[in-house]
């Protein structure tokens, strides 16, 4: 899929679906990946099931410094190619790939000696103990492997090549599933692993991901030495790949810690905790399926501001972040209006008893009504992302989640309503607070300025 310039400007809502729904595609087979999993693990136990859970929400932790070099990659790939220089792209593409590698080995050999160290902080029941120590000790050995299909993904959508992304997820997603099923439960007279076959799933599966990635940046004749920068140049070029990465992988992991603190405020509550908590778990699987559309659009947002960016366009920009903010949203509330005529048995499938499943409604109305103002936050951030003005996003998220979900969520569930409602309104409350803020910053404040200004070409090459 080649979309040109020309394509932007004349067909603008086209072009925006045309990079939307291949990564739509490549986040439902995301989700696929996370369900056969689970499903898997389900039949080989709860302690296995639990584990699975545990050492996939831990491995979101070893791989922010991934998500946040990515994000990195993006901006600085994105503004080069808008701004017509093509020996720039390739050679920040050589250095985003150099930064995983180093990167990711930095994870495995700094984390492997303290791994054990790591389930005595997550609190590891006895019982999973044997499992998580086999799963983090395969999932460590896979973090480099993990760091190079995340970079080269955000590399390929970067130059709008976004259905060679979804091709590696299909392969992805096409061997996990036949590692979970063969290894995992012994079937077509594959070996049976049990738990031990979901790790080794994983691992081939995503390492067969970033082969296929590599060779096709090498076809392209981008990992070929004649491409690679000089070590002056990377020096020079890095602060910009440090200056939008650091507060990009900050707010990953301020994000990730505020849902851990929040599943603590719900675990805590005086009332029906436990329902409340299960509500939740099973409210969130179904929000996740009707927001898959949304980070495509994020991420589209994060490509075109950055093209138009680098050419020197940012009025254009702007009105583009607006168009992906109007789609999304009249996209995202038809389905879920759609959804809601059948939520109670669509819901009932992973929440079957009658409580849990009321809980779990009760959930998901509040944050369906909180749908606006949730894309709003995405698609602002994922512009603001492609700008390189990652530290607004930080600042902003930080603020509203800290200073405003949390604490009102602690006073509505557990000192006014004594019940669960009070954090679900808590959260509503706190996204139409943070889609003002996060609106107001694109609309109003010079966020383009934090990207690579459109320099002569043969100086900045």
């Amino acid at each position: 899929m080649n979309i040109t310039t020309a394509d932007m400007t004349n067909a603008p809502y086209r072009t925006i679906w045309n990079l939307s729904w291949p990564q739509i595609l490549m986040m439902i087979f995301h989700l696929m990946i996370g369900l056969v999993d689970v499903w898997v693990a389900s039949k080989l136990g709860r302690e296995i099931q639990a584990s699975m859970g545990m050492i996939s929400q831990s491995l979101v932790f070893f791989l922010v410094i991934a998500m946040a070099t990515a994000n990195g990659a993006v901006a600085a790939i994105s503004q080069s190619i808008g701004a017509g220089l093509l020996k720039r792209a390739r050679r920040y593409v050589g250095l985003c790939i150099i930064l995983g590698a180093l990167l990711g080995l930095t994870i495995l050999i700094i984390g492997f000696p303290f791994r054990n160290g790591i389930l005595t902080i997550l609190q590891v029941p006895q019982e999973m103990r044997y499992v998580m120590e086999y799963f983090i000790e395969v999932f460590l050995y896979l973090v480099p492997t993990y760091y190079m299909l995340i970079i080269t993904n955000a590399i390929f959508r970067a130059q709008k090549r976004v259905m060679l992304p979804l091709y590696s997820m299909i392969i992805v997603t096409m061997l996990n599933t036949i590692g979970d099923l063969g290894l995992g439960l012994g079937m077509w007279g594959l070996p049976n692993l049990g738990y031990k076959g979901l790790a080794w799933a994983t691992f081939g599966s995503i390492t067969a991901g970033a082969v296929f990635n590599m060779l096709t940046l090498f076809r392209m004749g981008h990992l070929r030495r004649k491409t690679m920068a000089p070590f002056r140049w990377m020096k020079s070029a890095f602060p910009y790949l440090f200056k939008v990465a650091w507060p990009s992988g900050l707010m990953q992991l301020v994000w990730h810690s505020g849902y851990m603190v929040l599943y603590s405020i719900t675990a805590s509550l005086p009332e029906n905790n436990i329902i409340a908590l299960a509500g939740m778990t099973a409210g969130i699987r179904i929000e996740s399926i009707l927001f898959l559309p949304a980070f495509a659009f994020n991420m589209t947002a994060s490509i075109i501001i950055g093209h138009y960016l680098g050419d020197g366009k940012a009025d254009e920009a702007k009105k583009f972040g607006y168009r992906i903010l109007f789609l999304a949203i009249g996209f995202l509330s038809i389905s879920a209006l759609l959804l809601w005529q059948v939520i109670y048995p669509v819901t009932a499938i992973i929440a079957p008893e009658q409580v849990v499943l009321d809980e779990a409604v009760n959930y998901l109305f509040y944050n369906m009504l909180a749908i606006p103002f949730t894309l709003t936050s995405m698609i602002m951030a994922g512009a603001l992302n492609g700008a390189g003005a990652t530290i607004y996003n930080l600042f902003i998220f930080a603020i509203t989640v800290w200073g405003c979900r949390l604490p009102l969520a602690y006073v509505l569930g557990h000192e006014v309503m004594h019940s669960a409602t009070g954090i679900w309104m808590a959260m509503l409350i706190s996204q139409g607070i943070q889609a003002s803020i996060i609106f107001y910053t694109f609309s109003c404040k010079n966020w383009q300025k934090f990207s690579m200004i459109k320099k002569n070409k043969k100086k900045d090459q």
